[in-house]
């Protein structure tokens, strides 16, 4: 997909990776960059710095996925790709509450379905496409230390695959984006996402660029960091090992962090 003149939608638009997206999306040309997000003054800022256009929404809530949609093709024109990329990390185990859970399964996981519900049919009698959902690494491997986040995470991965396996001959194609660690707000004030950091931090402006070429050749799963496909291989190859290996990490990591708290 080449992504001069096109028309797209991005959720948690106002920092990290959603801020850089846009950016690049529109360094490429695009028509027009929608830039969604809960922060209405940074979804304004960003959009200001791209000339393009800002609205506010609450991903968790299928009213307002579908009013962005209906709002920019309305306002725009026909959305070309739609990139999902809003989410929430909360450090926790099986203590976590079932509010967190709730609102991790509705940010992580419903989001991606809101959208596709109410865009699919419409790109489909147009012809076709694309939808791109941020699904993390962790998604494809697990979290260390936010057994919510690596949960939910897997269930967008196997909406991404359901979503291509059912509409890739209908004209949908689907990517999924799924990075270990970025530098972003979310790996700043997030404990347990600083595990997947064991093989450095990259920046979103580097991301971003990986996402365009992804999208160029329309990729199922974009990769930023090639290592998680080892690791993916790995982990089918030998569940046993690979298990026994990410305990040892868990070790590593409860250890380190307990030696910095000590006085």
């Amino acid at each position: 997909m080449e992504l001069k003149e096109k028309i797209i939608v991005v959720t948690g638009g106002a920092s990290g990776i959603g801020r850089a997206l846009c950016r690049r999306f529109a360094a490429e040309g695009a028509r027009a960059v929608v830039v969604v997000d809960l922060n209405a003054a940074g979804a304004a800022e960003v959009a200001a710095e791209i000339g393009s256009v800002a609205m506010t929404a609450d991903v968790s809530t299928e009213a307002d996925v579908a009013r962005v949609i209906d709002h920019t093709e309305r306002d725009i024109g026909p959305i070309d790709l739609f990139c999902s990329n809003a989410g929430i990390a909360v450090t926790g185990g099986v203590e976590t509450s079932d509010e967190v859970w709730q609102k991790s399964w509705d940010v992580n996981v419903m989001s991606h379905i809101y959208a596709a519900r109410t865009l699919v049919p419409r790109m489909m009698n147009r012809g076709g496409g694309y939808l791109l959902n941020t699904a993390s690494a962790a998604g494809l491997l697990n979290q260390i230390g936010s057994a919510s986040y690596g949960v939910t995470k897997h269930a967008a991965v196997g909406f991404g695959e359901w979503l291509a396996l059912t509409h890739a001959h209908q004209g949908i194609k689907v990517s999924l984006l799924c990075p270990q660690a970025v530098r972003t707000p979310m790996l700043e004030n997030n404990e347990s996402s600083r595990a997947a950091s064991v093989d450095g931090l990259m920046e979103p402006a580097e991301l971003a660029e990986v996402v365009v070429e992804g999208l160029r050749a329309e990729r199922f799963l974009i990769l930023p960091h090639p290592q998680v496909l080892e690791y993916m291989q790995r982990k089918t190859g030998d569940y046993d090992r690979w298990l026994r290996g990410m305990n040892r990490l868990q070790e590593r990591l409860g250890a380190a962090k307990a030696e910095q708290g000590r006085p």
